[in-house]
């Protein structure tokens, strides 16, 4: 890193073995300091890394100021670089060939001992390195993390504009059109009783630059959702943000597929190979039993429906019977389970709702040693074993049921158990384009149709021949790009014409009045001229946690909230006091009263 700046010559982790004998200016905080036999050793370290200073009685004003140095004290260090002796080398560092003689040595700022040690590896709980982030960021695993996500905006941006796209900001203000998840509200004081709303994307506003003729757009931008939290999830959140006309599909792919090389060679110093493979949505169901499949290893669902057809299973009859599915998944080896370890896998499953998860285990011979053996006939065992590739020693889980919930049952279990047997390939990138998804699905408990992706997504052409008769046969011109089992972004083709947006809405129950209440602004700019255009939207929080190795969000977004979406930093939310709130037209009610 270049320094920048009066109060130093040279970033800490430049120094190399080819600056030995140069006169150097350092500045930064003090990681640690050692004494040893009259010497002061300190490790220095800044934004570019740390080097070992040496403070001696050559130079016994820097020297009697190492002495009263504390950890993360900020100092300022003149001195100069000279190699270490043989044996006294560090190879875990960067700048270990060299250390720095300090010549002067002046304190910049003070510090109180910190609540948490600033290294790697710590065992503070997470809340309280949140109160005191700006000091976790310090640890040299989450300053990397931070500096990462700037390497792969910079790469974005450059790849974008490289294509003509217009980096242009969308409101923070707007108006509540809710797309699935709660919107975060803000009143008005101007208009009381009136609110804004933050965006949860900038969906509708990235169509209209289109509208506009602005042809291809591009924002790294804030979103804001207020939905439950989990490790892969935040109330404010960062997205790529990315539209453009007279395009289709493969012109999506090809150009995020570019993107994606561009930052793995550039920023992981890997190449990822291209074109990506692709499934439809229906396919990745069915061989996997997710719509974001992990392809790092096998053990793909296998359809028994016709092993069983005539079965009198009485489980698998009932799931058959109803119009459902027989699934199961065959783990080479698994016959070394435990029937404890067997009972935990079934605990897993109805953890997950399920009403259980049936087994067996191949033994010599092709006899299964299962709950249900004694209800297969010979022919069905044998039928199974065939149609499940299966062999001595093998086990096999069984899902039966409605054919969706049987598919995500067994792909939890398959992900779960990849995990477990070590069979993921964790040094591989596997990309993939989950296209073709449906376009409504049914909500049985609001006994109407939901839009699977958005309700701006275009139908394909053969299912708007028959949209109204059958919305739950639409195909929707809609992708998504997976890598290692994770969702990295949604995006499709988008309605360009306000008859069919209209008859979108008509499908999910929004009647005329409501759309023109909710969405006129929009449907008015597709009444003048609308382009056909498409676009994605990649998770910027999710893109860099995968390519640092992390596990949460949290791990790569600068200040984060925490799981129940707190802030221990800042104490947010927080209540406001009751002069704010009038002026806003609000008032404060009390809790509702706890029944019982």
């Amino acid at each position: 890193m270049k320094p920048f700046g009066s109060f130093r010559t040279h970033g800490a982790g430049s120094l190399r073995s080819d600056h030995d004998g140069e006169r150097v200016c350092l500045a930064g905080w003090v990681a640690r300091r050692r004494d040893h036999g009259g010497v002061a050793f300190l490790d220095l370290r800044d934004a570019s890394g740390i080097v070992q200073v040496v403070a001696d009685p050559s130079a016994s004003t820097a020297l009697a100021a190492a002495h009263d140095l504390r950890n993360e004290y900020v100092v300022r260090v003149d001195g100069t670089v000279r190699t270490r002796p043989e044996g006294m080398r560090n190879a875990a560092l960067a700048t270990g060939e060299i250390e720095v003689a300090a010549s002067a040595l002046e304190v910049l700022s003070t510090a109180e001992t910190p609540p948490f040690p600033i290294e790697d590896r710590v065992e503070a709980d997470e809340a309280v390195r949140l109160t005191y982030r700006y000091l976790d960021m310090r640890r040299p695993v989450v300053a990397r993390a931070i500096r990462l996500r700037s390497h792969v905006t910079s790469v974005i941006r450059r790849v974008m504009e490289s294509h003509g796209f217009l980096d242009v900001e969308t409101p923070m203000l707007t108006r509540s059109t809710p797309e699935g998840a709660r919107d975060f509200l803000v009143p008005s004081r101007l208009q009381p009783g009136s609110f804004y709303a933050l965006p949860q994307s900038p969906q509708l506003f990235k169509q209209l630059f289109m509208v506009a003729g602005l042809e291809r757009y591009y924002q790294i931008v804030r979103c804001f959702r207020d939905e439950d939290l989990r490790a892969d999830r935040q109330p404010e959140f960062t997205q790529l943000d990315l539209e453009a006309s007279f395009v289709d599909e493969e012109d999506i792919y090809g150009l995020v597929e570019e993107l994606m090389a561009a930052l793995w060679r550039e920023v992981l110093d890997t190449e990822i190979p291209t074109p990506f493979p692709r499934l439809t949505y229906a396919e990745a169901l069915r061989r996997f039993g997710s719509d974001k499949p992990d392809t790092r290893f096998g053990l793909e669902l296998i359809d028994l429906g016709g092993v069983f057809a005539g079965t009198q299973v009485g489980v698998f009859r009932s799931a058959l019977d109803a119009g459902g599915a027989v699934l199961a998944l065959c783990l080479p080896g698994g016959g070394d389970l435990t029937r404890r370890e067997f009972d935990g896998w079934v605990d897993f499953a109805k953890s997950r709702g399920a009403k259980g998860l049936a087994w067996a285990v191949v033994e010599e011979g092709g006899a299964l040693r299962s709950p249900l053996a004694k209800f297969m006939s010979d022919d069905e065992t044998a039928a199974l074993l065939d149609a499940a590739e299966a062999v001595t020693g093998d086990a096999l889980f069984f899902a039966a049921g409605p054919t969706r919930e049987a598919q995500e049952l067994l792909g939890a279990v398959r992900v779960a158990l990849g995990r477990d047997r070590g069979l993921v390939e964790e040094d591989r990138w596997d990309f993939l384009w989950v296209t073709e998804p449906p376009v409504f699905e049914w909500n049985t408990e609001q006994d109407r149709w939901d839009a699977v992706h958005h309700p701006f997504t275009m139908p394909s052409d053969a299912s708007l021949e028959r949209l109204e008769q059958a919305p739950g046969e639409a195909i929707a011109r809609a992708y998504d790009i997976v890598l290692n089992g994770v969702e990295l972004a949604s995006g499709s083709v988008r309605i360009h014409r306000r008859d069919i947006q209209e008859r979108i809405f008509a499908v999910l129950g929004i009647s005329q009045r409501e759309a023109q209440e909710r969405f006129g602004f929009f449907l008015r700019g597709l009444s003048y001229g609308a382009p056909p255009h498409a676009g994605i939207a990649p998770g910027l929080d999710r893109l860099v946690m995968l390519m640092a190795g992390g596990s949460s969000l949290r791990d790569v977004i600068p200040f984060p909230k925490t799981q129940s979406g707190g802030d221990p930093l800042t104490d947010a939310p927080a209540p406001v006091d009751a002069a704010q709130l009038a002026v806003l037209g609000l008032r404060r009610l009390p809790p509702p009263a706890r029944s019982g």
